[in-house]
């Protein structure tokens, strides 16, 4: 058996291993709890600063006569 053919079976056994194995993925791998991509601080900021700027703009603008 040359070294191709020997690699070649080899990989097919992995892959005929992995159909097999086949939509039977773990129930770890799958996302739970309420993990946020930012924290509160920095949440808590943007709102502040959002919430801040319009208010500000409001105040601005009716202090200006309506005209900007």
């Amino acid at each position: 058996m040359t070294t191709s053919r020997r690699l070649a079976d080899r990989k097919v056994e992995r892959f005929e291993k992995n159909i097999t194995r086949r939509g039977s993925v773990p129930e770890t791998t799958a996302k739970k709890g309420n993990d946020y991509p930012v924290g509160p601080i920095l949440l808590g900021f943007f709102v502040f600063v959002v919430i801040g700027s319009s208010l500000f703009q409001i105040i601005r603008t009716a202090t200006s006569g309506g005209v900007a």
